[in-house]
């Protein structure tokens, strides 16, 4: 029997997928994927800004010596008398500090611009390590800034130098060409000092900041008023010391220097003639001592005097345990405390200790 070979078979026909199908099926697939995350990129971020208010305060034993060696656990913290928790907590022995000098060279502290300056050099040269930044203000009949924030000792020398230079004089007036800073205007300009250094440096800056006030305390012609000077300084988070030289008015010149001129070196920084203590010679002289004592309180700081048993440089060693010895504490308010003006109430447990500290903060514009 003869078998027959077998046909082979037909070839396979693939019957072509038609391209709108492959296209319809493929945005089937992914279509979804990149609408939900396009959506997703569309969905607004929302960020919380959250208010620490931050606290520096230094703590003395009923004999007056520094206590360093608390923990957040001693301390009990009071906003407008509501009880707050500390979030953050800290002993501040080596962290960054920004310092200010604001040297009065109205006719009142002519005679001690020696003093101040020699104690003010030692007093840095000891203070200030490479982190740390200072600058230089001196006002009479105008706020001028000597010397900007800088670490470098050597310009913070020839800033101070310059307060020993003739251009300090009775005549008045500013020396030298150039653009003239400050509102012109006379006497001594304090208030206005206190508020242009902290609105204008010290707002900027972050960290532990403190100025230093070298003054009888006697505004005559500022711009700015004593509470207006103080808010600003809370505002900066900026403590404020106050050396107090006591001082008279030489030949019954109602103060006032000229400033140093010029916007090249020096910048001018404004001031003059409006809201603060000026006053008709007639009118009893204000008490100057009082007056730094409400700066340096409310703002956490401490008011010296110099004197015979306590002379600047003996002040200046005081000023600088304290910055070296701070605790620092942060707490978040609560969301209905508003804005305006907040009391705080800073204590320890143990009850015979004392606690150098601000008395408030302003929240908001």
């Amino acid at each position: 029997m003869r078998r027959e070979a077998s046909r082979p078979s037909p070839p396979l026909r693939i019957k072509p997928f038609p391209r709108t199908m492959f296209v319809a099926a493929l945005l089937t697939l992914f279509l979804p994927i990149a609408v939900e995350a396009l959506h997703a990129q569309e969905q607004p971020k929302i960020s919380v800004e959250v208010k620490v208010v931050s606290v520096l305060a230094t703590v003395r034993d009923k004999k007056g010596k520094i206590v360093s060696n608390l923990t957040k656990d001693d301390f009990d913290l009071q906003e407008d008398g509501r009880p707050q928790a500390i979030t953050y907590f800290s002993r501040e022995t080596d962290l960054p500090l920004t310092l200010g000098l604001l040297v009065d060279t109205s006719g009142s502290q002519i005679r001690v611009l020696g003093q101040e300056r020699d104690a003010s050099n030692s007093f840095l040269d000891q203070m200030m390590r490479e982190k740390d930044m200072a600058f230089l203000i001196h006002f009479d009949r105008e706020v001028e800034l000597l010397q900007d924030l800088t670490s470098s000792h050597q310009k913070l020398q020839s800033a101070l130098a310059l307060l020993d230079q003739p251009k300090f004089s009775n005549s008045g007036g500013s020396q030298g060409g150039g653009r003239r800073g400050g509102y012109g205007g006379g006497g001594t300009l304090l208030y206005d000092a206190v508020y242009l250094a902290s609105s204008e440096v010290m707002i900027k800056q972050h960290g532990r900041k403190a100025l230093i006030v070298l003054s009888d305390g006697v505004d005559n012609g500022s711009k700015e008023s004593l509470t207006t000077a103080i808010e600003s300084a809370q505002r900066a988070d900026t403590v404020i010391y106050s050396i107090l030289f006591a001082g008279e008015e030489p030949g019954g010149n109602p103060g006032g220097f000229g400033g140093l001129g010029g916007m090249g070196r020096h910048g001018g920084m404004g001031g003059g003639g409006g809201r603060g203590g000026s006053r008709n010679p007639r009118e009893e002289r204000p008490d100057g001592k009082k007056i730094l004592d409400r700066i340096s309180k409310e703002t956490g700081g401490r008011l010296f005097e110099v004197s015979k048993k306590q002379p600047i440089d003996d002040i200046y060693s005081q000023i600088e345990e304290e910055l070296r010895n701070q605790y620092s504490l942060g707490y978040t308010p609560a969301a209905d405390s508003g804005g305006g003006y907040h009391k705080i109430l800073l204590t320890t447990k143990q009850k015979d200790q004392i606690v150098q500290t601000r008395d408030g903060y302003y929240a908001g514009p």
